[in-house]
């Protein structure tokens, strides 16, 4: 799929073109009723069989208002399908219906998969998220419930054709939850409502911070031999932009979507810089450092560190500082408890206003995130995630690229941009071409900042 989609802004486009697009695929179609009762059986597929997607699924299972089963998987690669199928045999034994008759390999497997399903039930999207709008198209036209891990997007055409089936999804009435799972802590809904309420005064600074050692599959050597590109791509995918949005993205977006949150704005523009230190032969796309600094209409900022070099101090965590005094939003991890507020600007125990507080059932945002999608299913109410997970993952996708680039870049400029990164991802094939190829050395385009300023790389 390769459209071309006019400059706009975020809201015009939500209110135009998104309503008249899913008006147009609704036209004369009765909408099917998608509401499971209470006590109906939920049926699960799970399309990507990696260890989020096996968590995802475990969660699934563990819900609340159950019943839920998983009766059918997806993937592209055989031994992690069936590594995941035996990991949740084993610990989810009552929720599992999955015989080889209802287990899918290859490309077209996400479609099988959601055969196998009825309206009302629910799709799990936890693959690379370049392939998100092809999965959740489908999807849509099936009538599922749908729960699809971030970052929703990396580049702005994938990000304005989400949008648009995001306006589809509601007008179906299907109930679509986002892995943002900080929006589902506790302790951090509770922080929000203080904060926007006033409790440290008007927010003038956000300060994030991801400085760990390299984790997932950040960093790669070139591709060895027995394995096609996009395969190695696929398998690799937090070293391609195309795949992940790369490091930054996908590591980083949980605790700039929670500043965002307790600010209840995006930024509108960003500045940042990066760069790649001690690499060696890695062949990837990402930097291992990146500094960037957000700026919101009202001209308060949000400082997000991320770095992935072994052998440093590590630090993860949150703050809000507003005119008043201080909040600790995530006190370790991406949303890590307890939060807290405090009057100044240091967080002494004798300052201290507020301390979360959650009961034991309620401390898993993983699970929370779960439980608040099948009460909405189950209850009927509005629920749909995906226009403010575009959000973010267009806010991390414009921090990354001002990154890149060596360019501020705005939200307008990031949404609109023109450069989509896997643009035939609905043709793809194992044997095919990749998104990016290497060079002559097994090399991939990186970005150069200052130099390739209009894109994040030039491609080969």
């Amino acid at each position: 799929m390769n459209e071309t989609i006019g400059p706009t802004t975020r809201r015009e486009f939500i209110k135009t073109t998104g309503r008249i697009a899913a008006a147009s695929a609704l036209a004369g179609i009765a909408i099917p009723h998608v509401h499971a009762a209470g006590n109906e059986t939920l049926q699960v597929a799970l399309i990507g069989c990696g260890g989020r997607g096996t968590g995802a699924a475990g969660q699934s299972m563990s819900v609340s208002r159950g019943p839920v089963k998983l009766v059918a998987m997806a993937d592209v690669f055989e031994d992690r399908l069936k590594s995941s199928h035996d990991t949740l045999a084993r610990d989810f034994s009552a929720g599992m219906d999955v015989p080889p008759e209802r287990q899918f390999i290859g490309f077209d497997a996400y479609r099988h998969a959601m055969d196998c399903l009825k309206p009302g039930d629910v799709a799990i999207f936890t693959t690379p998220l370049a392939f998100r709008w092809v999965h959740f198209t489908y999807a849509i036209q099936k009538g599922l419930h749908v729960f699809m891990e971030k970052p929703l997007t990396a580049d702005g055409p994938t990000s304005r054709r989400m949008l648009q089936l995001a306006e589809q999804a509601t007008a179906k009435r299907l109930k679509v939850g986002v892995g943002l799972n900080s929006r589902h802590s506790r302790a951090l809904q509770e922080l929000a409502h203080r904060i926007q309420d006033g409790e440290i005064g008007d927010l003038i600074l956000m300060r994030g911070y991801r400085v760990v050692q390299p984790a997932g599959s950040c960093f790669s050597p070139r591709k060895p031999a027995g394995i096609t590109e996009v395969a190695y791509q696929i398998q690799r995918f937090h070293s391609f932009l195309w795949a992940s949005g790369g490091l930054f993205s996908d590591f980083n977006i949980h605790i700039i979507d929670h500043c965002c949150w307790m600010k209840n704005a995006w930024p509108i523009k960003a500045q940042a810089i990066g760069g790649r230190h001690y690499r060696g032969n890695d062949v990837d796309q990402n930097f291992d450092n990146y500094a960037v600094e957000y700026t919101f209409a009202d001209g308060a900022k949000l400082m997000m560190d991320g770095r992935c070099v072994k052998g440093c101090q590590d630090i993860y965590c949150s703050y809000a500082h507003g005119s008043k005094g201080l909040a600790i939003v995530s006190k370790a991890g991406d949303c890590g408890m307890p939060s807290s507020t405090y009057h100044g600007q240091n967080p002494d125990r004798a300052k201290l206003i507020w301390t979360s507080q959650v009961s034991r059932d309620q401390q898993n945002p993983y699970q929370n995130e779960w439980n608040d999608l099948v009460d909405a299913i189950r209850d009927d109410k509005p629920y749909n995630e995906v226009t403010r997970g575009v959000e973010a993952s267009v806010v991390t996708s414009m921090g990354r690229m001002a990154a890149h680039t060596g360019q501020e870049i705005t939200y307008e400029q990031m949404l609109n941009h023109k450069h989509e990164y896997a643009p035939d991802v609905d043709k793809m094939t194992m044997d095919g071409p990749a998104p990016v190829m290497p060079d002559a050395s097994g090399r991939y385009p990186i970005p150069q900042p200052g130099i390739v300023t209009d894109s994040e790389y030039r491609p080969g």
